[in-house]
């Protein structure tokens, strides 16, 4: 069982920012952005690659919800949403998620 899972059952305390029956979203507890919210989906996905053509209606709703947070957080300058795929990747936790990140300046190429 990941860490994300257990927030998801409310096993553990995070600070949750949006929840509904297909997705959690909640503040990461080491921000990388004045805004660093974490948006998961509630079904256990391990990465990008683990997807398949049922999960498109969850991706689609995800983006949705990162757009529903953004607007709810003021992000009105821009925003960046990241998704690492595996270990190269630094992907740290095995459950599918996205970073929403804002509040200041991104330089390209990231990484």
């Amino acid at each position: 069982m990941t860490i994300f899972k257990k927030i998801i059952d409310h096993e553990i305390p995070a600070d949750i920012v949006y929840e509904d029956d297909q997705c959690l979203a909640f503040r990461d507890i080491s921000p990388q952005a004045p805004t660093h919210i974490l948006v998961i989906p509630k079904k256990e996905i391990t990465a990008v690659d683990a997807l398949t053509e049922e999960d498109q209606m969850l991706v689609g709703h995800i983006f949705l919800v990162i757009q529903k947070i953004a607007k709810d957080e003021g992000l009105t300058d821009g925003f960046r949403v990241v998704t690492n795929n595996g270990q190269n990747a630094c992907q740290t936790v095995p459950h599918l998620h996205f970073h929403l990140l804002g509040g200041r300046p991104f330089g390209w190429p990231p990484g």
